[in-house]
This record gives structure tokens, sequence and C-alpha cells, in this order.
């Protein structure tokens, strides 16, 4: 069978015979669960279904989900190469049961496919069962046991009863419970047993049958749920091995595309090797280049297929959280294909079309946009092929400095955690000078830095925290009805009825302090979709007061979280909610974000797609996918568009419409990865969305903000008032950030806009005597809160001008001195930008200045700097030497161009020396004559960084 027909059978069992629904894979980005870095298992999107949250039309579900394992509580990122059966990123062959059948039902289903369907020998099966645990009052699972000796038939030595590894957990919290997990002997004479849960890859794990029971509290306690559930997992690679009779995941026929496409790039076949132990041997290995050979080219398959998978669902690299995972994890197939390989140039992306075409039948989203995904995947490349470079000189210099013949272990987890050098591959690197490594310390680095990593994506617990599963059930079981929340749309107070109070800890009757008070219906909007809760106040008849500080909505239940203020609220109290008067500020940021988006895409391309956002009374933020900052240009005309929104008056509309319908409205905007409803609610501001509907190809649709969208919004744009543009920044690489506000702040950022265009008109009349006092002033101004992006990027160039030009003056009323040279800083400044070249949308400058002093060349940059916005300078002079200065905006240092390493190249072409800061650095060489060497030297080496034509 070939691995797409065994995904098939797995499929068609479960929706044909035990008439599971077919449910696709969720992203392997997890956007809706901030407690996982990536989704490491089948049952993350069931989550809610679990803990009471959420029901669906189904109580059985089969898919096969792409899951990543490479950071946080399950890690296999440092096996995959030596082990033969771990990987980054796999898929998951899972089916569920939410409250419908339990252990019975999913141990015979299991028995029945792996023995009736697929023919494997019962003989070699063996399955594991937990051992219980008493501190936590988990018994031991007889009854799983028991169904395995009256089901299948297996007898006592076949079945074996373990600890921790027989009780699942998703992470750190959540749902969770004992497991029973099924193996397979493939020793000659079935002599396995004893194997059972080891590393031998002779007896191996096949399928995990979880029986969700608990769930685990962050205090580490566990709460018994209200209804049983069964959740398994089939490793999709490791079945497929089984039944495709081979010996590791990697010789299954879903890696030979790879093997094929790495001998194209490299010339060298895969053979199928492993060491003897998954632990890495660097003097055996350093030995053998086959080996080493086979362990690189299973890397590098396997991450392009983690790297391909991450991309298209939305992930990028960065520096923290998953992108900092996704950095290692390419870094690492670069490294080893760059070592081990032989491959000096950018290799990884080209593989690209390799994922898609073996797995794109499975997952058609690969098939959107792999181009896009092979682009960031070799700006990748690039930009560490020359960090690989400089790590490989910094082991050198480790090396030169160990005390004896070890390596010190800061120094290797510098190379591991700076420049993803894996441990191994300083010890190979060790091993062959004779030396190793203080692994010992490294690991003691690694520990740190892992529960930093484990730590950052861990949500603390508050008093804010979601409704247990056990406090839902209880309120469902007391016919306590969902919340009617509808008034929040039309209302801004209500009466209504308290049905039940939470403390925190418990459900009660009545309370004096902090709770979260439900009511049968309420005005209050619920944080979601980026606008934060509502808040205001909750009064009863009897003269109870309660401050509402947000509003969280969790499973079919609105929370009002707060204190009471006066008196004391009682379940069954009447009482009027009142939402506070910042609701209406709040929605005025919130319609400006859609007309924000609509714009965003008017003025970027389609490409555009929101990343995230956030709604609140003060102002709005906007994450969206681009590549490089935005212009002023760019900034002014998505400025202009919305502004023309509000001026034009357009009717905001909102409707209720089915998905499949709504999804055909051209220029509809919807967030990648979100999951919507089979109604959803459209909210369109100029077009009723009735009309939207009955002509849904009109392409003039794309003229409006057309969004799906639960929020609240203002009747009308008019009402958003004013738009400024207060900030526009990197939030991680590909993702940039806007924040603008509106209204009453928006009206006084123009204000303040106005005034400062005023004081510059002012000030740029008046001699460099008398601008020296104003200066001070009009930094102030410079930095009033507020401020609109635009307006402080003319503040600043203007500012640096004066500065030029009271320097300048300065200096001119000083000797200079023998050497020396006036230099006319605005003057020279305006000269180098009219020279300058446009990289990517930031301004490249590389020029001399005859005769200059260190300080003058500065001032010269600083003022280049205030007038061109993003951009990467360096100027030279010649006198006894040659002096360089270089200066490096974020986001060019941010695509590898850093301002030391610049500089220091230059300077060795005249015989010099130096370096700095990434953003700002000075050098020196011997020989003014190699001047126009040195600036060759410079304008090769950001060519080289930039991939630019210089």
């Amino acid at each position: 069978m070939t691995s797409r027909d065994i995904r098939r059978q797995f499929l068609d069992f479960f929706i044909e015979r035990h008439g599971h629904t077919f449910v696709p894979s969720s992203l392997v980005v997890p956007m809706d669960d901030p407690t996982l870095l990536f989704t490491n298992a089948g049952m993350n999107q069931f989550k809610p279904i679990f803990l009471g949250q959420e029901k669906r039309e189904y109580t059985r579900a089969v898919n096969t989900q792409k899951c990543i394992r490479a950071g946080g509580k399950h890690n296999d990122l440092d096996d995959v190469g030596r082990s033969r059966r771990h990987h980054t990123f796999f898929e998951m062959l899972g089916n569920w049961s939410f409250g419908d059948y339990f252990k019975r039902g999913a141990i015979a289903m299991s028995w029945e496919l792996l023995t009736t369907v697929w023919g494997l020998d019962p003989s070699r099966m063996h399955v594991s069962c937990f051992e219980g645990d008493e501190r936590n009052g988990v018994p031991r699972d007889f009854e799983a046991a028991e169904l395995w000796k009256e089901i299948a038939g297996l007898p006592d030595e076949q079945i074996h009863f373990f600890g921790k590894d027989n009780f699942w957990e998703m992470g750190d919290t959540g749902p969770c419970g004992p497991c029973t997990e099924i193996y397979i002997d493939r020793t000659p004479d079935k002599s396995g047993g004893p194997l059972v849960n080891g590393d031998d890859p002779r007896v191996m794990e096949i399928w995990n049958n979880v029986f969700i029971q608990y769930n685990r509290n962050p205090d580490r306690s566990l709460v018994t749920l209200p209804s049983q559930h069964v959740d398994t997992g089939m490793g999709f690679e490791r079945i497929t091995q089984v039944l495709q009779d081979k010996h590791d995941n990697y010789a299954i026929d879903l890696f030979d595309p790879f093997w094929a496409a790495l001998k194209d790039l490299s010339g060298i076949s895969y053979g199928g090797r492993y060491p003897a132990t998954n632990v890495a041997d660097p003097l055996a290995e350093s030995r053998d280049a086959d080996l080493r050979h086979d362990i690189a080219l299973r890397v590098i398959a396997d991450h392009i297929r983690c790297l391909t998978f991450a991309l298209t669902d939305g992930a990028l690299p960065g520096n923290e959280g998953r992108g900092y995972v996704l950095r290692r994890i390419l870094r690492r197939a670069v490294r080893f294909g760059r070592q081990q390989l032989e491959l000096d140039r950018p290799f990884l992306h080209a593989l690209v079309p390799v994922v898609v075409d073996a797995m794109g039948d499975a997952f058609a989203e690969l098939k959107r946009d792999p181009a896009s995904v092979a682009a960031v995947i070799k700006d990748e490349e690039i930009s560490f092929g020359r960090t690989l470079d400089r790590g490989i000189e910094l082991f050198a210099e480790a090396a030169s400095r160990a005390r004896g013949a070890t390596i010190a272990g800061d120094d290797a987890f510098k190379l591991h955690d700076t420049f993803g050098f894996p441990i191994d591959l300083t010890q190979v690197m060790a091993g062959e000078r004779g030396m190793t490594v203080d692994v010992g310390r490294y690991e003691q680095l690694m520990d740190e830095a892992r529960e930093k990593a484990r730590a950052g994506g861990r949500v603390e617990s508050a008093f804010t925290a979601d409704l247990p599963p056990d406090a839902i059930a209880r309120l469902q079981g007391e016919k306590i009805a969902a919340t009617n929340d509808q008034a929040k749309f039309t209302a801004l107070s209500v009466d209504a009825e308290i049905r039940a109070i939470w403390d925190g800890s418990l459900l009660v009757d009545r309370s004096m302090g902090q709770c979260a008070v439900i009511l049968n219906h309420t005005c209050f909007y619920a944080e979601m979709g980026g606008q934060v809760g509502d808040c205001g106040t909750i009064e009863t008849a009897g003269g109870g007061k309660f401050n509402v500080r947000t509003t969280r909505a969790v499973g079919p239940y609105i929370l009002h979280i707060g204190e009471v203020t006066s008196g004391e609220l009682r379940v069954g109290d009447r009482i009027t909610a009142a939402v506070a008067a910042t609701r209406q500020a709040t929605m005025r940021n919130h319609t400006g974000t859609h007309l924000a988006n609509w714009a965003l895409r008017e003025v970027l391309g389609e490409a555009v797609q929101q990343k995230g956002s956030l709604v609140d009374p003060e102002k709005l933020r906007f994450d969206f996918s681009h590549g490089k900052a935005l212009s002023e240009a760019e900034v002014g005309q998505i400025e202009s568009r919305v502004r023309s929104s509000i001026d034009k008056r357009l009717t905001v509309y909102a409707e209720e419409a089915p998905q499949d319908e709504a999804l055909r409205i051209h220029g509809l905007r919807a967030v990648f990865g979100e999951k919507y409803p089979p109604k959803v609610r459209v909210v369109s501001v100029g077009a009723p969305v009735r009309e939207l509907l009955a002509d849904a190809a009109n392409p003039r649709w794309r003229d409006y903000s057309i969004e799906f969208c639960g929020g609240t919004h203002l009747s009308n744009a008019a009402e958003v008032e004013a738009f400024t543009i207060v900030a526009e920044e990197s939030v991680s690489k590909g993702i940039r950030r806007i924040t603008a506000l509106t209204g009453e702040a928006g009206r006084r950022s123009i204000e303040i806009a106005q005034r400062m265009d005023e004081e510059i008109a002012r000030l740029s009349a008046l001699a460099p005597d008398a601008l020296s006092a104003e200066l001070g002033a009009f930094q102030k101004l410079l930095a009033a809160p507020g401020l609109g992006l635009l307006a402080r990027r003319r503040g600043q160039a203007a500012l640096g001008d004066w500065q030029s030009r009271v320097k300048a003056w300065e200096k001119s009323k000083s000797d200079q001195g023998p050497g020396g040279a006036t230099v006319d800083v605005g003057a020279e400044a305006a000269k180098q930008i009219e020279k300058a070249i446009d990289v990517g949308g930031a301004k490249l400058v590389i020029g001399e200045i005859p005769g200059a002093s260190d300080e003058q060349l500065r001032s010269v940059i600083d003022s280049i700097r205030q007038r061109a916005g993003n951009c990467a300078v360096l100027l030279a002079s010649a006198r006894e030497k040659v002096a360089l200065v270089a200066a490096v905006s974020d986001d060019l240092i941010a695509r590898g161009l850093k301002a030391g390493d610049w500089v220091r190249e230059a300077a060795k072409a005249a015989g010099g020396g130096g370096g700095g800061r990434p953003q700002m650095a000075q050098a020196g060489g011997k020989d003014p004559a190699k001047l126009p060497a040195s600036l060759a030297a410079a304008r090769k080496h950001a060519a080289d960084v930039l991939g630019a034509a210089l």
C-alpha cells in the first residue's frame, strides 16, 4: 500500500464503518490558543469540547492532523536525524468520541482496524495501561486491561502497566487522562515484551488511545470532567512504516521524492544508515562520511516539511516564541547542508515544491502560495549563511581560549543560541581538534532557556480565568441558560436577573467582594476578536452596586468581572446593567480599524492579511502581513482613504448571513485561520449587506470595507470623526503594526501637527544664532503624545537640518586646525541623499567627504538619517588615515546588514580594522591611498548582504 492508500483507509474505516464525521486538520499554528506554540496533537482543536465550553453537531470525529513537536513540553527536534521515528513535523491520524463511546468502543475499533482491516499479527501486539497515581486520586486502569483481554484476547504477558508515560497531557494545563498505547513487536522470535516502552526500534508504539477524564489546572490539581471522551493518535509515518514493511519512518514512500531532490542538489544518494544510538558520537561520526550524509539528509527532509507547513499556516521565523523555534529549525537544516553536504548556496527553499507535490493532495492549502513560502525561507538562508561563517570563526576563537582540551559550556551555548549551532555540531568540530565540550554547563544554560520558553507559552492564571468544566456542567445541570447578549448591538443598559455568581473558586449564592456575575441577558460586549470587554456597572433594587472591570465569554456564559462597591449581590436579584460611556470610543476605534484594514489592502495589495488587532477606548492597533516598513507616501494614502470614507458619511450595516454565501462577496475580508460559524455577521461600511449578497460578484464592493465581525460598531463612518496613524513598526519578520487615533484624540493629533508645521515654517526662516535658542522648545513639541507619524517625521527632518546648520555655524566660529575641513552638514547630507540607492524601500548611502573628521562624518550621517528615515549610511574620509563611520536602521539590520560588520570589511581594504554595534560603528584604515578600495569593499559587502545590484 502507498502512504496515500493508508491515509485513505484509516479515514474510510471510521467514516463508513463507525459513523464518524471527517473534520479537516486545524492549522499547525494555533491562532486561538496562546498556551501552545504549535498544534502538537489532533485533539488541540477539540479542547473547547472537552472543557464543556462548546458543543458540535457530531459526537464522533476523525481526521489526519498536521502536528509540530519542536518546542515547549513536546519537543523532538534534537532527535531528528539520528532517530528512526522522530520528526518535527508529522501527521497524526486520530478518532474522537465526545461523550459517546469510551474505553470499550475505542479498544474494539482499534483492534478491528489493526488486525481485521490491515491484517497485523495479534501475537506481535502489546499494549500498555496506566499504573495509577495515588497522589492525584487516579486509580490503576484495570478496566482497560480487562477490555484488552476480553476484546482482543491478549494474554497478561502482552499487557504492561507504566506510570507517567501512560497519562497523556496536551500541555501544562488542559484536558488529560490515562491512556492505553499499542505496540508492535518486530523481533524475529517475538521476544520483544521486555522492550515495550523502550528505545529499541524493533518494538515500536503505533497508536495511543487517550481517555480524557480530567482537566489539569494551573496549580497542577486534577478535576474530573463532566463527560468522558476519547482522543486517539496514530503516527501516520509510523503505521506506514509497519504496513510497508520498512524499519524506519524515513524509508517509507512519502520521503522518496526528498531523497531524489536532494541527490539532484548535492550529488549524494541517501543510504538509510543510522548511528548506534540517538546520542551524538562526534568522533565516530567524524570518521564515517556516509553516516554524516544520511543524518544530514534526514534532517533537511524533515525540517523542510515542518517549515513549509508552518509558513503556509501563517507563522514566520523570528526572535521569540514560535518564530524563534522556526528560525532554529531552518538554521539547523542549513547548517547540516553546508557542513555535511557542502551546499554552500541557498538550497532549502528549492525543496518547497517537493513538499507541495508529496502532500498537496491531502493538504490543499500547500498549493495556495508556495512561492511566498520559498521566498521567506530563501531570505532566511541568505541571512544565516553569513551568520554561519561568523559562527565558525567564533568556534575557532572559543577553541583557542579553551582551558585544556575543553570548550567552555558558555561558548557552546552561545554558538547554539545566537548562531544556531546545535551542540552536536560543536562536539563534532571539537572532536576534529581532539577536544571535548563542557556539556554539563551547556545543559544547565539550555534548561534555563527551555524554562523561559515554556513560561513564554504559558498563560498565568488570575481571577479572570475561565470557568472550569465542572462549574459549567453544574450550571447546565441546574438549567442555567446561556447568556443572551444580543442587546450589546442595540442598547447601553438593560434590566436583567443574576443567574449565577463565581467567586474565583466556587459558584456562590451571594457576594460582597470580587466575583464574576452571570446574567440571563446583557448589553455588555465580552472580550473577543481584538475588542476589549466592556466595563460599567450593575445595580440591584436593594442598593447593591457592582463595578464591572471587564467582560469575558466562557462557553455559553458571559462573565461580568469586577467587585462589589456597595451592599451585596445575590443570585435571583433583579438588576440594571449599564455599559460605561467608553463604549462609544471603543466602537469608534473598531469601525476605524475596519476602514484601516480596507485601506491597507487598497494601498499595499491583496497580500496584506490581518495578523492581530486591539481595539480599546484609547486607540486602535492593527497587525498585518507586509515585508517592509511603510513609506511616508503609503502612510499618507492610507490616512487619506480612511478620512475619505469618514467625509462621505458612509452608513455602517451589520447583518447575519450564511457563511458560504457571504464568502462569495467580492472584496470581503476574513481573518486567515479564524473559524467561523455557519451563520456569520457581516459588517459593511457603505453598502447594505442584502445588496452585497444579492450581487456578490460585483467588483464595486471592493470600494467598501466588508468584513466578518461580531464586534460593536458605529451607525455611520462620520462618527469616527478623525483618523491619524501615530506609529508604524515591525512586530516580527514579515509582520508590521500600525497604531492610530480617532475621535477627539485624532482631532488633537491633527491640531498638534498643524501647530508644528507652523513652527517649522517660522524656525526655518531664522538665522543660526537665533535658531539655536529655539530648538529645545521645538523638541518638546515633537515629543507631544499623540503626534501623527507623518508630522513627527516632518519635524524630525526639520530638526536634523536645523541642528546641522547650528553645528556648522558653531564650527565655523572656531579654528579647524591643521588639515581640518569646514563641512556644511545640511548641504553635504542633501548631496549624499541625491546619490542614494533604493533597496527595498530603504535608502543606501555610500560616499566620501574629503578631509572630514570622525565627528563631521557622524554629523552628516545624523542629518541623513533624519531626512531619509529607514536607511544604511557609510561615509569615509582620508587625511593622515582613512576614517569610516556607518549607521544602519533596524529594518536593514533585520535583513542582515550590520554597521559593525560593514565598517570592518571596508577597513580591511585599507589595511585597518574596527567595528561596533549593529546600529552604529566606526573604523579606520592605515593607507589613505586605498580609500577607493575601501568604498568598493563597502559596496560589495552591502550588495552581498542585501542581495542588491550596487
